[in-house]
């Protein structure tokens, strides 16, 4: 657990990139102060040379060496985990199983202790499709080759749950010495390389875990254990990436695989890593997606495009989002979901794109069976967000005036510098020569001025005659300043409609996420704003996916948009509370009403980019005690 722990201390720095106190960290961690102290000492021991974290007035923030303790292991120490691994590692290797009494006294532990061990295996065994089976002193693992190499990775990715894939941490985790890490490199570009030949687009985000299965199954063959022949009917493109992948693993790690491995293999880079390119993606043949696939894709991007008031029907993004689709169910055959790493900085970046995600996977897994797991929710928010982002860029743009005394052409050459730096962001309106304009007559966004204002406010930039990079930087902060003044100040306005003295909770218990879901929710339930049903639609829409949006906040909501009114239930924590796979400090259960479908945007963007600042939650959470000392410390934050 304390390896854990200090995994999680790290994982917040970084995500952080601020100092934050012992006592911040403490409460998002579920220790006290002193502990963090503890496992700061221990955490910059993992690395020779420079701090993993650093120390100072202000608290804590990750060092230089953050990011090489996470791929590092905690020394010689056998902690819980390493020794579960270790075990699994034996039992892979002794198709005639393992002695309990032997394996005790070679790990150094009791015999109690291992049978605890053992007992934790078979939790990890859940859904691989391996079974541990006894025979008195003696286990061993009964199952398949696919199903043994399926534990590996997921011992890998647990192994390395709080870093960023690391090739050469995976291998020294948890395979042999088959594969030489110095290889893995060029493997990949020329993997790469050739499938871009094949015609095909590359997924940089989901290569490197199915590298990480390219080299359990290099270890594998060069240990004995290759897969059966390809199972007939496969796809027709299996044999031509296949044949790829044997070539290149027999060049770069010197293996010779067969043909169930290179299928098998090409099933995965099929599946999870390439698209077809745009001239393919046109043809549902060629991408290889089934009729009835597409049409449920068309037909939820429909639903999601007129609930949430989006436009997402287009056919070359139905398509390449039932491709995707298409894929995922296969993975789902053989059990196998892709990774993203991205999963948790596109919830806390985007939680709308995100919960837009929530629904279609939701409403798909209801039409065609796909599973429901955050990382692939996550993709589909990617091709979500990629969709909606040049509307949301139009959407986004500011007007200016341009104040710049006539001299020759000196104001249409400025003019023509700020549309060239900053066009995509902020349009030009109009251009004023006069020395001595009417200040209070401009009615655009921004206000560019090579002379100084006669008036006061940030949306006044003064900025040079020469357009330089240090005025293009200036009007961009100041573009960005009042953008999120403006977003704050409909937030603003919003809350003070939803939330209630009567649905305030302080201090929330510690008591699971169903129970707080169902005490927050009681409250508007009391209020006749909600019905039971619309509590129990948000626990299950909870267990889809966690709603921790941040570090300090989850809000739960049902999918369904039932209440009477849009209402918001507050629950503060002394400290914080387990939620999913961390812990927040306040939980805001929103219940939203169909009449108010344009503030759910507003009021889920905003809320949670207000408690993604570690400073302003800090404020709220140790103030906030009284329903009306949090509003006026949220206010407060929110006026800045």
């Amino acid at each position: 657990m304390s390896r854990q722990r200090q995994d999680q201390i790290l994982s917040i720095l970084l995500r952080q990139d601020a100092w934050v106190t012992a006592a911040g960290l403490a409460d998002l961690v579920g220790v006290t102060p002193r502990s963090i102290r503890s496992y700061v000492v221990a955490l910059n021991a993992r690395v020779p040379e420079g701090d993993a974290v650093e120390s100072g007035s202000a608290g804590y923030r990750s060092g230089p060496g953050a990011r090489a303790a996470l791929r590092t292991r905690a020394g010689s120490e056998s902690s819980p985990r390493q020794r579960l691994h270790e075990v699994v590692r034996m039992l892979l290797d002794a198709p005639g199983g393992i002695d309990v009494y032997e394996t005790a006294e070679r790990l150094h532990v009791s015999e109690a202790t291992l049978e605890a061990d053992l007992g934790r295996v078979r939790a990890v065994l859940e859904g691989t499709g391996l079974v541990l089976d006894r025979d008195r002193e003696v286990v061993g693992l009964s199952g398949g080759e696919e199903a043994r190499r399926r534990l590996i990775s997921r011992l890998a990715h647990d192994e390395s749950d709080a870093a960023t894939f690391h090739p050469e941490a995976f291998r020294t985790a948890l395979v042999g010495n088959a594969v030489d890490a110095s290889a893995v490199a060029p493997f990949k570009s020329a993997l790469v390389q050739e499938l871009g030949t094949l015609g095909y687009f590359v997924n940089e985000l989901a290569i490197s875990d199915v590298l990480l299965h390219i080299a359990i199954a290099a270890d594998r063959v060069a240990a004995g254990h290759s897969l059966t022949a390809a199972h007939p009917g496969a796809r027709e493109e299996i044999p031509r990436v296949g044949g790829v992948i044997a070539r290149l693993a027999e060049e770069h790690f010197a293996v010779r695989l067969g043909e169930g491995d290179s299928a098998h293999l090409a099933s995965l880079v099929l599946t999870r890593v390439v698209a077809p390119g745009d001239t393919a993606t046109q043809d549902v043949a060629r991408s290889g997606v089934e009729p009835r696939v597409e049409q449920a894709v068309r037909d939820e991007l429909q639903r999601a495009a007129t609930e949430y008031r989006l436009d997402l029907v287009d056919d070359t993004f139905v398509l390449r989002l039932a491709l995707h689709i298409q894929n995922l169910l296969r993975r789902a055959e053989t059990r196998a979901l892709s990774r993203n790493p991205l999963t948790k900085s596109l919830k806390t970046s985007y939680p709308m794109i995100f919960e837009v995600a929530v629904s279609i996977a939701s409403g798909l897994h209801d039409r065609v069976g796909s599973p429901i797991h955050d990382d692939e929710i996550a993709y589909i928010a990617m091709h979500v967000g990629g969709r909606l982002e040049r509307s949301r860029k139009a959407a986004s743009i500011l007007t200016a005036t341009i104040v710049c005394p006539g001299y020759y052409e000196l104001h249409e050459l400025l003019r023509s510098s700020v549309d060239r730096s900053l066009g995509s962001s902020i349009e030009v309106t109009s251009v004023i020569t006069s020395v001595d304009p009417d200040w209070s007559s401009f009615d655009t966004d921004l206000v560019l001025s090579t002379i100084e204002p006669a008036a006061a406010g940030e949306r006044f930039v003064r900025i040079h005659p020469f357009f330089s990079d240090t005025d293009a930087e200036r009007v961009q902060q100041a573009a960005s300043r009042l953008r999120r003044s403006r977003r704050l100040n409909r937030l603003r306005e919003e809350l003070s409609r939803y939330f209630g003295a009567d649905a305030f909770v302080h201090p929330l218990p510690d008591e699971g996420e169903d129970a707080i879901i169902r005490r927050l929710g009681g409250a508007l339930v009391r209020r006749g704003l909600i019905g039971h049903d619309y509590v129990e639609n948000t626990i299950a829409r909870e267990r889809m996916s966690s709603t921790a949006f941040t570090d300090a906040l989850a809000v739960p909501h049902a999918l369904q948009m039932s209440a009477v009114r849009t209402a918001i239930a507050i629950g503060v924590a002394d400290g914080s509370v387990a939620w999913g796979d961390g812990r927040v400090q306040v939980v805001a259960l929103a219940a939203f009403s169909e009449s108010d479908r344009a503030a759910f945007q507003t009021v889920f963007e905003q809320l949670v980019e207000v408690f993604s600042e570690h400073d302003s939650v800090q404020r709220i959470v140790r103030r906030g005690t009284t329903f009306e000392a949090f509003l006026d410390e949220l206010v407060a934050v929110i006026d800045g």
